[in-house]
């Protein structure tokens, strides 16, 4: 795998930007040596053992609590036990995370080492599709273990196939190949047939998380929304709009008066949190992006200033829950500070407030969050750190995020081989449609 050469990089608007460039050396270092496969934090719970005692948590809440009560220990004190629970596995979502970031850094660059970083990842992601279905699509690759029961290794999650999506859209827009587009013109089809609808009211529709359960997850809703608006202009389909037209005012009914969503409508699953927070309001920016719908500009009005005054901590930074519906190990997470610095990146310039948790964040992880092997701790705890690498549970994700970051603030105008690629307001906002390219 290809570092970025100092020498290709610059110039830049701050000194974030040159730090950061710094920071992927390593980090790029670390990703080569360490492979494609990690831990994860649900490691406790995706073998036999954890599976077991987290199941029966949800159906005997007293006996469970004791039944999971080694693995919350170690996860506040032994981080490192993950180990003994389960061993390390590759994560779809990750490798598309990991694929749109060096294609960030191609962008901002002008390294082609980068893009061949890109199509690494990405063609193991082709490989880890679900092959019992026929249309591209992705999941998880342990039994993941629910409220409402077992979600099988293999099973498609909406949440999960919209990354690779952008992942092979991003990269067939800089480097145009048969098998990317055909790619991309398969998951949409996954997304508006396998994936079931249900109607929530006159204009809206909830959707399954799976090809096989019953809906109410906002997120959820949310990604598919921006998936298939995507897809229609992409693939210029009229009827993906219809369908995420239905599910977009899900989301928009979904919001409460105070700004926030609630992790579902099911009445149990009433929690506030960042990173789901993050992910619906990402989905309405790209949506706003690519369609001007007004009502998503509303929304997103009312959820930054709720996000703004709820969602962080008295330092200015993350915290994981607006108010935690249970005891939580630890105070700051990776992951929330890699989609807070996506959401900024995405919603700055509507929303100055951003600009400033940005360059907070930004500098917070450079300051305290990078390790000396190049990689990122991964939780905060209240003693301590967990210092695991979980590629599905941040490092993927900051590494994008900062490889955005690079690209917006350190992305330059390049010529190569006969392509001219720009950075513009529009490819900024717009998501998977991140990228103008201009053919000679």
């Amino acid at each position: 795998m290809n570092s970025v050469p100092s020498s290709v990089i610059g110039p830049f608007t701050g000194d974030s930007a040159d730090e950061i460039s710094r920071l992927f050396k390593g980090f790029i270092d670390w990703l080569d040596s360490y492979g494609g496969t990690s831990w994860d934090y649900q490691s406790f719970f995706a073998g036999p053992v954890g599976g077991q005692a987290k199941s029966l948590y949800y159906q005997h809440r007293l006996i469970g609590t004791a039944a999971v009560a080694p693995m919350i220990f170690c996860e506040a004190f032994l981080p490192g036990a993950r180990r003994l629970f389960h061993h390390r596995i590759r994560f779809p979502i990750a490798d598309a995370h990991y694929a749109m970031g060096f294609a960030f850094l191609y962008e901002a660059t002008g390294d082609s080492s980068q893009l061949e970083n890109a199509v690494h990842f990405l063609t193991k992601l082709k490989k880890s599709r679900c092959h019992e279905f026929k249309e591209y699509c992705w999941g998880y690759p342990f039994n993941w273990i629910t409220l409402n029961g077992a979600i099988k290794q293999q099973t498609p999650l909406i949440t999960t196939t919209p990354y690779a999506y952008e992942a092979f859209l991003q990269v067939f827009q800089l480097n145009p190949q048969d098998e990317w587009k055909a790619v991309v013109e398969s998951i949409p089809r996954h997304a508006a047939f396998d994936i079931k609808d249900f109607r929530t009211s006159e204009n809206a529709s909830s959707c399954s998380y799976t090809p096989f359960d019953k809906g109410g997850v906002v997120n959820a809703a949310a990604y598919r929304a921006f998936l298939l608006t995507s897809a229609s202009k992409v693939l210029s389909n009229e009827d993906y709009w219809r369908i995420a037209e239905r599910n977009l005012n899900f989301v928009l009914e979904a919001q409460n008066p105070d700004g926030s969503w609630f992790y579902a409508i099911d009445g149990v699953r009433d929690f506030v949190d960042h990173y789901h927070t993050c992910f619906v309001m990402k989905a309405l920016a790209k949506i706003h992006a690519l369609t001007r719908h007004s009502a998503c500009l509303e929304a997103l009005s009312k959820g930054v200033k709720y996000y703004l005054q709820n969602l962080f901590d008295e330092d200015g930074l993350p915290k994981p829950f607006s108010k935690a519906p249970r005891l939580t190990v630890y105070k700051r997470e990776l992951y929330d500070c890699a989609e807070c610095i996506n959401l900024c990146l995405l919603l700055r310039d509507r929303f100055p407030a951003l600009e400033r948790t940005l360059e907070k964040v930004v500098a917070h992880i450079l300051k305290s969050w990078v390790k000396r092997d190049g990689s990122f701790r991964s939780r905060k705890l209240h003693l301590g750190w967990d210092n695991v690498p979980m590629h599905r549970w941040g490092q993927s994700q900051m590494f994008r995020s900062l490889a955005f970051y690079l690209r917006e603030f350190g992305g330059r105008r390049t010529e190569r081989g006969g392509q001219r690629i720009e950075n513009t307001q529009q490819s900024r906002d717009g998501g998977a449609v991140e990228v103008a390219i201009e053919r000679k």
